[in-house]
């Protein structure tokens, strides 16, 4: 899925250290798939890759502190500064995408359960730092 000329209102952009095993785990973990990769001038740093994943898409790069580091991985900011939501469809999605996630690798820090807001929600900790938030609505209950 490439989005070309019209691409989502609000796309993230992270960074990440250890760029392509960032994109194959994104890959492996969320089903993402990378539609664009440039490499850098060292031949081993991402540059800029997009990635399509829940729908939309994630734009992704390695660090570079050459540049003046104001944009650095969540290890180098001692933790993430946000974190990136998916809203999902079913309440089951919301589980099965948390377990695709552990099993490749990420720590659950909320474990998939019923909310206040109702909605099935769980949060998850990626191994470069990332905090992603799965989110779907409850069923309407009938009156």
């Amino acid at each position: 899925m490439a989005f070309g000329p019209n691409p989502p209102p609000i796309q993230a952009h992270i960074c990440v250290k250890g760029g392509d095993a960032a994109i194959a785990f994104y890959e492996k973990a969320f089903g993402a798939q990378c539609t664009f990769k440039a490499m850098a001038e060292d031949g081993k740093r991402v540059m800029h890759a997009n990635l399509a994943m829940f729908g939309s898409e994630v734009m992704l790069h390695d660090e570079f502190p050459e540049f003046g580091g104001d944009i650095m991985a969540p290890s180098s900011r001692s933790g993430a500064s946000m974190t990136i939501s998916i809203n999902l469809p079913r309440p089951a999605d919301v589980d099965a995408a948390i377990a695709r996630a552990a099993s490749a690798g990420a720590d659950v820090v909320m474990p998939a359960s019923d909310v206040f807001w109702g909605a099935r929600y769980g949060r998850l900790r990626d191994p470069f730092g990332h905090l992603w938030a799965f989110n779907a609505p409850l069923a309407q209950q009938q009156s």
